[in-house]
C-alpha cells in the first residue's frame, strides 16, 4: 500500500509562510482521496485540505484563503503552501491517503494511511 513521508515543517513567526511536502510511494491513482490534516496541541485531528479525483481541492474553513494544496501530475508529491500563518495553525501536520472516490471529504476517519507527521509552530 501507499507509504507517505512529510517534510518542511518548522518554526515561523505569525504572518509567515511554510511549504509542506509529502512524498507518496505506492498507488495514489487519480481517484484516490489524498489529504492534509493537522492535530493542534491537546485537540483532535482536523482536516486541512483534500485533493479530489479531478484535481480540484477543498480547504477546511479555518484555512480557506491562506492555504493551498497541490500535487505533481502523478500525485506522487503533495504540497501544502501555508501563507499568513497564525499561532492557532500550530500543530502536527499529516499527509494521508483515503478511499477511492470521485469526491473526497475532510473526515480523518475516512483516511486509512498516514505519514509520520511534521511539526509546525507559529509564534
Amino acid at each position: 500500500d501507499v507509504q507517505l513521508v512529510e517534510s518542511g515543517g518548522g518554526a515561523v513567526q505569525s504572518g509567515g509562510s511554510l511549504r509542506l511536502t509529502c512524498a507518496a510511494s505506492g498507488y495514489t491513482g487519480g481517484s484516490r482521496c489524498m489529504g492534509w490534516f493537522r492535530q493542534p496541541p491537546g485537540k483532535e485531528r482536523e482536516g486541512v485540505a483534500t485533493l479530489h479525483s479531478d484535481g480540484s481541492t477543498t480547504n477546511g474553513d479555518s484555512v480557506e484563503g491562506r492555504f493551498t494544496m497541490s500535487a505533481d501530475g502523478a500525485r506522487n508529491i503533495l504540497y501544502l503552501q501555508m501563507d499568513s500563518l497564525k499561532p492557532e495553525d500550530t500543530g502536527i501536520y499529516y499527509c494521508a491517503a483515503g478511499p477511492w472516490a470521485r469526491w473526497c471529504r475532510l473526515n480523518p476517519n475516512e483516511y486509512g494511511r498516514w505519514g509520520q507527521g511534521t511539526q509546525v509552530t507559529v509564534s
